[in-house]
């Protein structure tokens, strides 16, 4: 059975990162196209179970919406889409990303 998601912030989401993980931002296509974590790929809620997740196996993966309110209400949805996958939650989402002064890209 898998491990539960982890819940963890903007630093330590960066450092994992960095070390390969892939970063999922669960927001809808027009929230993504405004505003985003460079190298994050986006699989919106809307669509969570009739879309493709792009990891290769065993890499972890980071959930991430707008604030984290989204990601903590349908953790049990990510959780059953990473499957075996590590799986983690950016609790405060690209508000605490970019509060962290890490990179953001926006249109």
């Amino acid at each position: 059975m898998a491990e539960p998601l982890k819940v963890i912030d903007a630093i330590t989401a960066a450092e994992l990162a960095d070390n390969g993980a892939l970063l999922v931002d669960v927001r809808e296509d027009m929230e993504f196209a405004q505003a985003r974590i460079p190298g994050s790929v986006n699989v919106p809620l809307s669509g969570l179970e009739a879309l493709d997740i792009p990891a290769a196996p065993d890499q972890p993966i980071i959930f991430f919406c707008a604030s984290g309110n989204r990601t903590n209400v349908h953790r049990g949805r990510l959780q059953a889409k990473a499957g075996e996958t590590p799986g983690y939650v950016l609790g405060g989402g690209i508000v605490e990303w970019a509060q962290a002064g890490l990179p953001i890209e926006t249109d």
